[in-house]
């Protein structure tokens, strides 16, 4: 089936309900659903973006850009995640407990708009990109993820968006600032506040794909391989230890792997630790 033809059946479902919200953060994938929700039923369709400790302030401040250029009515519900201890001890289902807590805010705002329908952007290439136990929240709460249902990649998905005129149609992922603190250490406001303005330094800065995780004070810092040469300026490396260390890390350090998703979660498995390497001797 061409894309086209997909996008044609997800309009017509889209079409056939009485009216939909959809979970907007803002990314790509979110972004194209409001899109054609937006074609599909006009002032019946609502993008909601829940607003926590976990959401950066310039994620937010996107998807109040990205809505009006889609033009949709745009509302936002706040929920703290911290207030969840489950959430706060950070074991391997965190993902889920976050997606759990992001989903049923939408539902209780749908609720309260007469709106029966919760839409969220997982597609087609999602389930088989590793651990991603928040899609087992999207599966128990019963949200309707139409990109999935017609089988749109992420590679179409960003087809999609480019024929919409979307800026943020090359958007890189982005997840929440949780992602950046290892599994099985305490997600508190403190970790999240120093990442945040840690990567809004990058972000200054003109990187464009990275994380600063943040190992309980030592800050580690991924870009893709492609920026990895700028990261190892001497300029670079010596702003980077004066400015995180004054927003509270103790040790700032350049991961040399560069920049991967899902770097500390339980299921890592792109480090290596039976390879060898030379040594002096060789």
């Amino acid at each position: 089936m061409s894309v086209q033809e997909k996008l044609t059946a997800a309009r017509e479902d889209l079409a056939a309900r009485d009216g939909v919200l959809v979970a907007f953060s803002g990314g790509v994938d979110s972004s194209v659903v409001a899109a054609l929700a937006h074609d599909a039923l006009g002032d019946d369709a609502v993008a909601c973006t829940a607003k926590s400790e976990t959401l950066p302030a310039a994620e937010l401040d996107d998807t109040k850009r990205v809505a009006r250029e889609i033009g949709i009515r745009h509302e936002i519900v706040e929920f703290s995640e911290l207030a969840s201890q489950e959430f706060v001890q950070n074991d391997g289902d965190r993902c889920y407990h976050c997606r759990t807590m992001r989903l049923s805010a939408m539902f209780d705002a749908a609720r309260e708009l007469g709106i029966e329908t919760v839409c969220d952007g997982t597609n087609a290439s999602d389930p088989g990109e590793g651990h991603r136990p928040g899609l087992r929240a999207v599966e128990e709460l019963n949200a309707y993820s139409p990109l999935l249902e017609h089988e749109v990649t992420k590679e179409e998905v960003r087809e999609i968006a480019r024929d919409y005129g979307l800026s943020v149609s090359e958007k890189p992922s982005m997840a929440c600032l949780s992602s950046r603190i290892p599994t099985g250490l305490e997600v508190t406001e403190e970790r999240l506040t120093r990442v945040e303005k840690a990567e809004t330094l990058l972000r200054t800065w003109g990187f464009e794909q990275f994380r600063v995780r943040d190992h309980d004070g030592l800050a580690r810092i991924e870009v893709a391989p492609d920026e990895l040469e700028r990261a190892l300026d001497a300029d670079f490396a010596r702003a980077a230890r004066e400015h995180l260390s004054d927003i509270g890390f103790e040790h700032v350090t350049l991961d040399l792997a560069g920049y991967r998703t899902g770097s500390v979660s339980p299921d890592d498995s792109d480090l290596d630790l039976d390879t060898e390497y030379p040594t002096t001797e060789d």
